[in-house]
């Protein structure tokens, strides 16, 4: 079975080479080389975080990236709602979606204290409707106690869907805890899709006895997947160096019937990421 991560990070922070070593791994392109061949796993979505000005970002040949809008990436204040800033990191981000190797654009409410449907955001949206690639949107819980968690909400996507239904949008870990609202966005919207990175965390050592502490919420997850019975809308994804990859396979084969394995897990991310 051919697998395609489609979130993970990848850098050489010493926050991530904490988390790798947590998860079992580590934080080095070949040892990411070494398991994705040992696994199956045959490339995989970068949520780039690298400043929106290095318009020739390169990561290992089996990656492919979504260019980050945040403050640590943006010219000037760092604050998109700021006119000026828009102004100069536009023509940035064209640049990056113009190239093959660029997938999408990731935005990160929550993060950073914005509505993902203000109308500031429109030229973005436009040009990835011009480009024809998804806008990736982080959604539920996030790692930092200084985020809002008003913002990254998974039912703010359904205004900005809405609005902007010649986008391809992806509620990243599919609004997880919230998945009833993240449920109800899919739902209506058919402009959404969602990945389930960001479930799992370190390295499961004992996945009965994980079950069996996780069984209320890993019973909502199934079930709000089931209700939906959209498994042409849900992509694998690991959050790596976060979670265990051989772990977060095994999860995610327990939540997805076998035979939605093979969208789940690889034409999904394909379609939606038109990765050739």
């Amino acid at each position: 079975m051919r697998i395609i991560d489609a979130h993970l990070h990848f850098g050489k922070e010493p926050y991530f080479d904490d988390i790798a070593r947590k998860a079992q791994h580590e934080n080095t392109e070949a040892h990411l080389r070494k398991e994705y061949a040992r696994l199956g796993i045959v490339g995989g979505i970068v949520m780039g975080n690298r400043p929106v000005a290095d318009v020739t970002t390169a990561y290992p040949s089996m990656l492919r990236y979504c260019v980050g809008i945040e403050r640590f990436s943006l010219p000037g204040s760092g604050d998109w709602l700021d006119s000026a800033v828009r102004e100069e990191a536009l023509p940035l981000v064209e640049q990056h979606l113009k190239r093959k190797e660029c997938v999408g654009i990731k935005l990160y409410p929550g993060y950073h204290p914005y509505w993902i449907y203000d109308d500031a955001f429109a030229p973005l949206y436009r040009l990835a409707a011009q480009y024809g690639k998804p806008v990736a949107v982080h959604t539920g819980l996030t790692a930092s106690g200084d985020a809002y968690l008003k913002y990254s909400h998974p039912s703010v996507m359904d205004e900005a869907a809405t609005k902007f239904r010649d986008v391809q949008f992806v509620m990243c870990h599919f609004g997880e805890p919230w998945y009833t609202d993240a449920a109800a966005v899919l739902e209506k919207n058919p402009n959404v899709a969602a990945d389930l990175s960001g479930i799992l965390e370190g390295k499961i050592w004992d996945f009965p006895a994980f079950y069996r502490k996780q069984k209320y919420y890993i019973e909502q997850l199934k079930g709000w997947i089931s209700y939906l019975d959209s498994y042409d809308r849900f992509m694998f994804g690991t959050d790596w160096p976060l979670a265990n990859l051989e772990d977060y396979i095994t999860f995610t084969k327990d939540i997805i019937p076998e035979k939605h394995w093979d969208a789940v897990f690889f034409e999904n991310a394909k379609r939606i990421y038109q990765l050739t």
